[in-house]
């Protein structure tokens, strides 16, 4: 008796243990079930891309918000691990490796700029970690042969083609001065100038690269004013944009037209120029009256939460989080074969517009944008169909104003 005891003793206990390892098991499974799905990226915080980079970041941390409020990502919390890149590409590369290899993050967001962009792309790809990115258009990091790298943007080359016809076929203009920095985004935009100008038989009468760190902006302006251009367009970023238009009022340069990328795209261009600003033009990805899905509930939410009216850069963070997304739930895991299959062969409409990628990842859906100053404010001005109000044409002379 006291054996069969013993028995049945030793069979409660050993039940017990097995239940309690069931237990910790079904928690320890809970718990793994509940780790947050770790997004990572770089944002230039400081240096030549702030401004545009922290746009950038804050679109991605509002598509993070918007996610985990209205639930989950596979039954999980989305979680941004984030670093301030400094808009230093070597810096940007060690901050990648870091994020992979430390943060052990699970999907990878681009940073800001196609600079940047091009080395976070090679640690994805040397890594095999899908990544969208965000406010990247030149072409050269689609042409690397790399399987990881998704882009939402509109490719570089294409960025000034709308305002190169309504130039060239509406108000008849057919001089241009072409000027850029040295870098990746800039070269690449200046090489589409000089291609689409070409074939609408425009003359490109100043072409000039310059240092975002040396330029000598006076001396810019001088020789575009000597050449006499009907139109400028500067393929720039937010300084030196804002430095050409005020060199430009003290040296009484007034052509025609003057269109910029990036600069002409944030409100901090309008915040340094004041009055001055009215009348320029910029090319963007977004404006929130670009008939695109979302685009005034998110400004709205926007300029609650940040205190000033959404930009285009705002909208690559978001857009690019969306992307990612969408690939993720078609795919159905985190699996990277699944994910990066499903990010290049979807078809998507963020808040950014549409998304559709060629076998190499690049970007071929993508509209853009002709916006200008107005009184104050970023009006779209190009598509006609969509517009906020017609351009401002020509545009004012310095004497006049």
């Amino acid at each position: 008796m006291k054996t069969l005891q013993g028995m049945l003793n030793l069979s409660a206990r050993l039940l017990g243990m097995f239940v309690l390892l069931l237990a910790g098991s079904a928690v320890q499974s809970q718990a793994m079930a509940a780790e947050p799905i770790r997004v990572g990226l770089t944002a230039s915080l400081s240096g030549v891309f702030e401004a545009p980079g922290q746009n950038q970041l804050e679109g991605v941390k509002m598509w993070a918000h918007d996610i985990n409020a209205r639930g989950a990502l596979l039954g999980r919390k989305v979680e941004l691990v984030y670093y301030d890149d400094q808009s230093d590409p070597q810096l940007t590369r060690s901050l990648y490796q870091k994020l992979i290899r430390n943060d052990k993050v699970d999907l990878l967001i681009g940073p800001y700029s196609s600079e940047l962009t091009l080395v976070a792309a090679s640690v994805a790809e040397a890594n095999d970690l899908p990544m969208v990115a965000a406010g990247a258009a030149s072409s050269k990091i689609w042409s690397q042969g790399y399987r990881n790298v998704f882009q939402v943007d509109a490719p570089a080359r294409e960025y000034m083609e709308l305002l190169l016809d309504a130039a060239h076929n509406n108000a008849g203009l057919n001089r241009v001065a072409l000027v850029y920095p040295d870098t990746e985004f800039s070269q690449q935009v200046a090489e589409g100038v000089r291609s689409k100008a070409a074939e609408r038989g425009m003359t490109i009468v100043f072409d000039r690269e310059y240092s975002l760190d040396r330029a000598d902006f006076a001396q810019l302006v001088s020789g575009m004013k000597a050449a006499q251009p009907e139109l400028v367009i500067g393929a720039t970023y937010l300084n030196d944009s804002v430095a050409i238009v005020k060199e430009s009022k003290r040296q009484n340069f007034s052509p025609k037209a003057i269109a910029f990328t990036v600069g002409p795209a944030l409100t901090e261009f309008g915040d340094s120029l004041g009055e001055d600003a009215d009348g320029v033009m910029g090319v963007v990805s977004w404006m929130r009256s670009g008939n695109v899905p979302m685009a005034y509930d998110f400004s709205f939410r926007f300029k609650e939460q940040y205190g000033r009216n959404a930009g285009v850069h705002a909208a690559y963070g978001y857009g690019a989080g969306q992307v990612l997304e969408a690939g993720v739930r078609l795919a159905g895991s985190l699996n990277r074969d699944d994910v990066r299959k499903q990010l290049g062969e979807m078809i998507f409409r963020s808040l950014l517009g549409n998304y559709r990628v060629d076998e190499n990842g690049m970007q071929k859906a993508k509209t853009i944008f002709l916006m200008q100053w107005q009184k104050g404010y970023r009006l779209l001005v190009s598509p006609p169909e969509i517009r906020d109000a017609p351009p401002i044409f020509p545009f004012i002379p310095w004497s006049e104003r």
